[in-house]
């Protein structure tokens, strides 16, 4: 078959047409200096928050007493009608701030208020701590 080639036009080629030295290969990403600065940041973030999270682990704020304190001797008591624990503090550790008994009895018996009622049983700590 012959070829028809017309004078003056110009032909057209289309990507498939063309020669490329690198056909075949793949190309390479260029990245900018933006593109870099994320590539390299966001990995050393997350490691770094990983260190954090682990090293937070390891540097606890609650820490176990070095002294151990004597043990609280207690009395245990069933509160009569009327009686409250600011009395209940002044009776049984007369020696003692009531304030830091009353403080005292709450703690030990796990109560939500500084109210009792009558027939409750309450542990009351005696003598100095």
């Amino acid at each position: 078959m012959s070829t028809l080639h017309t004078a003056g036009s110009a032909t057209k080629l289309l990507p498939e047409d063309r020669t490329d030295s690198t056909r075949g290969t793949v190309s390479r990403i260029h990245l900018t200096r933006r593109g870099w600065v994320v590539l390299l940041a966001l990995p050393l973030a997350v490691l770094a928050a990983a260190l954090l999270i682990i090293a937070s682990f390891f540097t606890s704020q609650a820490q176990a007493a070095e002294t151990v304190s004597g043990v609280t001797d207690t009395i245990r008591v069933s509160v009569t009608s009327g009686e409250t624990l600011w009395a209940l503090a002044a009776e049984y550790a007369p020696e003692r701030d009531p304030r830091a008994v009353v403080e005292d009895i709450v703690e030990l018996n796990a109560l939500g208020s500084s109210t009792v009622q009558a027939g409750q049983t309450l542990h009351i700590p005696v003598g100095n701590p």
